[in-house]
């Protein structure tokens, strides 16, 4: 038995990883009475479940150990960790006190319906990728990208807390349509890998990291997550931008 197949179960190790880890946000943020630490703590956990999650690909591909069941083992702990841990984190965050009086004695739960959003939108869009996906792009904001973006709130909310809560709520709904989206994003593996040595990604990824480190223990959390969320942003409105273009294009023809 050769040393690969001896170690083809770490793959879903990982992937049972991001589970675990998307299942403790869940937990945090779910009792976390409003308490800000707890709230960055379940961000946090959704922040390493998407490097857990990033590992066990790059795993399957080293050790040759693709399974169907890895892939559907992949969707589930997606859906837990970046569909309902973040739909819970932005529920404690804001939503909690979002309710809709009707009578008396009947309110709506307004900010429950908002929270359900999220998880739903993630759902359907792993269950799409799982029956047809383009190896060369993505269709939608990938769910990790999007499960992060709504992670690094709790950390950048003091930054912004001048901007009204609604805009923050208008930016996680977007960010939920934008997964069932047809928005095409870019594989970094293929638009990048491919075309850079193993190398050079290497070492633009190292200072990426080493920057945030940076300004994470010369700053504080707050401002290498407000790095963080700016460079999601940036691969948000790439992938709008070529839209636009594609659409202005196919409008001349």
């Amino acid at each position: 038995m050769s040393w690969k197949k001896k170690f083809a179960w770490v793959p879903n190790l990982f992937t049972l990883g991001n589970l675990s880890l998307g299942f403790f946000s869940i937990l945090l943020s779910s009792s976390s009475q409003g308490n800000s630490d707890l709230l960055k703590l379940a961000s946090a956990l959704i922040i390493l479940a998407a490097l857990a999650d990033g590992l066990d690909g790059w795993a399957a591909r080293l050790l040759n150990a693709r399974s169907e069941l890895g892939a559907q083992l992949d969707s589930l702990a997606d859906l837990a960790t970046f569909g309902l841990a973040p739909g819970v984190l932005m529920y404690s965050l804001l939503l909690k006190t979002w309710n809709l009086a009707v009578a008396p004695s009947f309110i709506v739960p307004t900010g429950m319906m908002i929270a359900a959003i999220f998880p739903a939108c993630a759902a359907y869009r792993l269950a799409r990728f799982n029956v047809s996906h383009d190896d060369s792009s993505f269709a939608g904001l990938p769910s990790p990208i999007a499960g992060i973006t709504i992670a690094l709130m709790p950390f950048i909310f003091p930054f912004i807390i001048v901007v009204p809560e609604m805009l923050l709520v208008l930016l996680f709904v977007f960010t939920a349509f934008l997964m069932v989206s047809t928005v095409k994003y870019a594989k970094p593996q293929v638009s990048f890998l491919r075309k850079m040595s193993p190398l050079r990604f290497g070492i633009i990824i190292f200072f990426i990291v080493i920057a945030l480190v940076v300004v994470y223990f010369n700053y504080g959390a707050g401002y290498s997550a407000a790095g963080l969320f700016s460079l999601i942003i940036i691969y948000v409105i790439t992938g709008i931008i070529s839209l636009i273009i594609h659409s202005i294009q196919q409008y001349r023809i």
